[in-house]
């Protein structure tokens, strides 16, 4: 029987330039996450699936000058929790915000149109 790590190793999944982006904080914490998550934000889908007028798109990394790590990581965690249960049949689990972290995230997801 074959381990999960065994399996990955035998068949590695290969990797395509673009298939990844960088989301980086205003404290430069750099988060990488696949392209299809990080097209769950409206803001983040203009501006690398645009007419090439970002940087962004080019470099496949956005910086984020408002957004603190610690909300930047909450909100990748969010973009693969809506990628995995939109369109889903199975009940949603809930995805659960702290009080104390409910402002900034509510802020950002308005930014970023998530």
């Amino acid at each position: 029987q074959k381990t999960m790590d065994a399996a990955a190793a035998e068949d590695p999944i290969p990797v395509t330039e673009g298939q990844f982006v960088t989301l980086v904080s205003n404290d430069n914490f750099k988060f990488i996450v696949s392209r299809k998550a990080a097209l769950e934000s409206g803001t983040v889908k203009n501006m690398l699936s645009g007419p090439a007028m970002f940087d962004e798109d080019d470099q496949n990394e956005v910086s984020f000058r408002e957004i603190p790590s610690h909300v930047l990581e909450r909100v990748c965690t969010y973009f693969y929790y809506k990628m995995r249960y939109t369109n889903s049949n199975q009940e949603i689990p809930e995805f659960a915000i702290k009080p104390d972290e409910a402002l900034e995230l509510l802020m950002a997801a308005n930014f970023l149109d998530a």
